[in-house]
């Protein structure tokens, strides 16, 4: 589908994790909001391994007369972008918006999404306005904005919004790809032709707590960094040699100052040595552990495992057609 062909119908992706005292008001202002619009539509929810009644509350909501909703649970939990991933591989639309449970992310927004999108963009994301967050998460999110606008290069306000659309076949372009470790916004703008991002009302969370800590904003940086570019190898191997020639050159200066004022002079020096050596041996493990990294993400790919894999699918779909008996193991080779 090209991204100048009209929109006939909409596919609504959220992830869940343990979101059961949201998911009524959730499901019901989403049906709302895509109801408003003149296309067909249906609402995935994609339970990702909760552990309280989540899975519970979609398939009854799935089941309902006349639902509109998809509920895919998945055996266990895989991540927020894994989840994303397994509902875009259920999704029929012509175009597909995603957004997160917490209600955070208005569904009332979804229609200026799609009317965006009408005019022939391909991705269309969104930046919050006087967003409800926490100091620290604020920083974090300006800091990875910051790093994903210096090594990709485009001028992106938001990538941490998942309120976000995006036309069918940059859909079918990210479900090609086999990565396993995938940021799901930098994914869809390297296939972009047209992309645009508008302002959008950010709520605060009315029920339970955010799911991102403090180690998993780190692992998402890490993920960031090592699924972005392989520059940091290229700095690892100039710092390398810049700390080699440094050393070879204090090693010089300190020789000839102990041939020159003694071994008095040396043996004050001790505590310098320890320094270097400490500098040294911190730089050498920096560079294993980044080393570490992209080895790490190499075996994970080279082994071909399964990206998710969906336990029970209820509803019916936007195509119309039954889901099918057989197991849904996403992203196999």
């Amino acid at each position: 589908m090209d991204c100048a062909d009209p929109i006939r119908t909409l596919s609504v992706v959220i992830p869940a994790y343990n979101e059961e005292e949201s998911l009524g008001e959730l499901l019901e202002r989403t049906t709302k909001a895509c109801r408003s619009l003149n296309l067909d539509y249906e609402i995935i929810v994609v339970d990702d391994g909760s552990a309280d009644r989540t899975a519970e509350i979609l398939d009854a909501a799935a089941q309902a007369p006349d639902s509109r909703i998809v509920a895919v649970l998945l055996n266990r939990n895989y991540g927020q972008h894994a989840a994303v991933m397994a509902g875009f591989s259920q999704a029929a639309g012509d175009l597909i918006i995603t957004m997160d449970a917490d209600l955070q992310n208005p569904p009332e927004e979804i229609p200026r999404l799609v009317e965006t999108a009408g005019q022939g963009y391909d991705v269309v994301g969104s930046v919050r306005v006087d967003r409800r967050d926490t100091w620290f998460r604020k920083f974090a999110s300006r800091l990875i904005n910051a790093l994903i606008k210096r090594y990709t290069g485009k001028e992106t306000g938001d990538y941490g919004c998942m309120l976000r659309a995006y036309r069918r076949h940059i859909v079918d372009a990210m479900l090609s790809c086999r990565e396993h470790s995938t940021f799901i916004p930098i994914l869809a703008n390297s296939f972009a032709g047209r992309a645009v991002e508008i302002k959008v009302r950010h709520d605060e969370r009315k029920f339970g707590d955010s799911k991102y800590g403090i180690l998993k904003l780190i692992n998402l940086m890490f993920d960031l960094v090592t699924c972005l570019t392989t520059t940091p190898l290229r700095l690892l191997s100039m710092f390398g040699l810049c700390v080699a020639c440094s050393g070879f050159f204090l090693a010089f200066i300190l020789v000839l100052l102990r041939l020159l004022l003694g071994p008095e002079w040396a043996a004050e020096g001790v505590f310098m040595l320890f320094a270097i050596l400490f500098i040294f041996v911190g730089a050498q493990f920096i560079g294993l552990g980044l080393l570490g990294e992209y080895t790490g993400r190499v075996y994970t790919d080279v082994r071909a495992r399964p990206r998710w894999l969906v336990r029970k699918k209820t509803g019916t779909p936007l195509s119309g057609r039954p889901f099918p008996e057989t197991p849904d193991i996403g992203g196999k080779q």
